[in-house]
């Protein structure tokens, strides 16, 4: 297998932008070992030229690391909250943050015919990430408007069967259309509840988790668990008090609480907030691209692209006096 940061070129140019990857790598040892996702975005002959790899199979990303922290490099019971989506949409948005930046430069540079097949790779890159939104729980609001068009054409048809005197036809339309109406009603409710979810954590926060006690970061949030039902069934969230329907956070795992863990998905009643500030070595290879660096209290700063990504206000940490040196020693 090949490492991450050399697996993609064009011209003998390397795809991703490998000095960030080295940034981040830090240990890590990030192979392709064949995703679906990312086979169709990233190994085809015509964008890959000679450096091609051919696809052998599913494909996913497979993360681990050199080194062994605290956890004795030993995976602990909270793997059943690791998540093969979280991970793929961390790394989807990478891609995506660092090929704006190619086009960008090759824009800047003048070379308009690169610019031009970056560009397309990285309209497959954000087609995909809608792709993976629309896939989750939280797109009622699309389903509604399915339905109430429908329900429009429905009537027409009711219309069109009465004028020809086809009345048996039009009692079933009319049922039909009864049962839709009912139907997007509630798809209607869920978006809006969706919509107006409050959430008790932030992007960049730090939190521990209470069951398993490692300490994480917030990189990511969804207003319900939109995991697969294998995966509910894995990760037990049928015993949760609040069950799927409560918010949902992608972590980034401190390595040296479990290096394997590297992104879990874990529900917002297993989380707490750091009661102290927490200004302690936190390592993770994600955290240089998802995060400027950390504030006053020691949690991280998002960068504007992520907070966009989940409609979220940049927060500002409370204000201490002697924070400017001006108060209290």
């Amino acid at each position: 297998m090949q490492a991450l940061g050399n697996l993609a070129t064009i011209n003998g140019a390397p795809l991703l932008n490998t000095s960030l990857w080295r940034k981040t790598d830090r240990g890590l040892c990030s192979t392709f070992a064949g995703s679906s996702t990312f086979t169709g975005l990233f190994c085809k002959k015509a964008f890959l030229g000679n450096n091609c790899i051919e696809k052998t199979g599913d494909l996913f990303v497979r993360a681990t690391w050199r080194f062994f922290g605290g956890g004795g490099g030993k995976s602990t019971n909270a793997s059943i909250e690791h998540s093969e989506a979280a991970l793929e949409d961390v790394l989807l948005f990478y891609f995506q943050l660092d090929l704006e930046t190619r086009v960008q430069y090759c824009l800047n540079t003048e070379q308009y015919d690169i610019a031009k097949m970056f560009r397309d790779k990285l309209n497959e890159v954000e087609a995909g990430i809608i792709k993976q939104q629309q896939a989750k729980r939280g797109s009622s609001k699309s389903e509604a408007q399915d339905k109430e068009l429908k329900i429009l054409t429905l009537r027409a048809d009711i219309k069109k069967a009465i004028e020809s005197e086809n009345y048996d036809v039009a009692a079933k339309l009319r049922d039909e259309v009864s049962k839709l109406e009912t139907e997007a009603l509630t798809a209607s409710a869920k978006a809006l509840a969706f919509e107006n979810v409050e959430y008790a954590f932030r992007l960049g926060q730090q939190v521990q988790h209470k069951v398993f006690g490692y300490r994480a970061v917030i990189c990511g949030m969804d207003s319900v668990c939109c995991e697969s039902k294998l995966w509910m069934e894995k990760a037990n969230i049928d015993k949760l008090s609040r069950g799927p329907n409560q918010p949902f956070y992608q972590v980034l795992v401190d390595v040296y609480a479990d290096p394997n863990l590297l992104v879990a998905y874990v529900a917002e009643e297993n989380l707490l907030a750091r009661e102290e500030q927490d200004k302690g070595r936190f390592d993770h290879p994600y955290t240089p691209f998802l995060f400027y660096g950390t504030d006053t209290a020691g949690d991280f700063i998002p960068i504007r692209q992520l907070r966009e990504k989940f409609d979220r206000p940049r927060y500002e940490p409370p204000y201490e006096q002697g924070d400017d040196g001006t108060g209290d020693a």
